[in-house]
């Protein structure tokens, strides 16, 4: 029985079902916000250190309900679906008290990203440590990229990651502490299979070589 497990035993009970639809709830409301009323909302829920120890400990939470953007609201759209999409995929697979916890540790580790660098945080670590479980537990469901083209998760995963690693070998110091911090959910659960898998991929490596001699 592993951590997770146990953890599970003891502190089940203690969990928000259908965590991942309030929080597409609060993007979309966010958004919505910030489309139609206050263009700055997110200025105010965001999180920032200096604001955070003037004791403005909401923003712990409510920076989960900015949705993360990469450009115009078509953008923002989409990654609010595929938030909800994988998401409620990671729900049915692991359970409410899971998925909480592993949403939690990401919500913390970004938090200790932000106060220990002082950099303001957003969900971009977030939202990828969900693609990239999605990724580990479906590798072989296909998607459709941009609603037509069909994609296997497992290479939605694989240059999500690509992104991230180039983002993370380029960037400062500061950057490069946040960046970890913000994956701590991902790194906590499926890092003792990642490096199972690149240890048995070694093996498999050094034995291809020998019998070629």
């Amino acid at each position: 029985m592993n951590w997770i497990s146990r953890f599970e035993r003891k502190y089940g009970r203690f969990c928000i079902p259908n965590l991942i639809s309030i929080i597409v709830g609060g993007q979309i409301l966010v958004y919505a916000i910030e489309l139609f009323v206050n263009q700055f909302i997110s200025v105010s829920l965001g999180l920032s250190r200096s604001l955070l120890l003037m004791g403005q400990v909401w923003r712990l939470i409510t920076f989960v309900f900015i949705p993360f953007s990469g450009g115009g609201p078509l953008s923002v759209i989409l990654g609010i679906y595929f938030t909800w999409f994988i998401g409620t995929a990671l729900e049915k697979e692991w359970g409410d008290f899971r998925f909480n916890l592993y949403f939690l540790l990401g919500m913390i580790g970004t938090a200790l990203g932000c106060l220990v660098t002082g950099i303001p945080a957003d969900t971009y670590c977030l939202s990828l440590s969900l693609l990239l479980a999605f990724a580990m537990l479906y590798p072989e469901v296909q998607v459709l990229l941009f609603f037509v083209i069909p994609v296997r998760v497992k290479y939605f995963g694989l240059f999500a990651a690509a992104m991230w690693l180039f983002s993370f070998l380029t960037a400062g110091w500061l950057y490069k502490v946040s960046y970890l911090l913000s994956m701590l959910g991902f790194v906590l659960f499926f890092g003792p299979q990642a490096l199972r898998s690149v240890r048995a991929w070694i093996r498999r490596e050094q034995w291809k070589r020998k019998n070629r001699r």
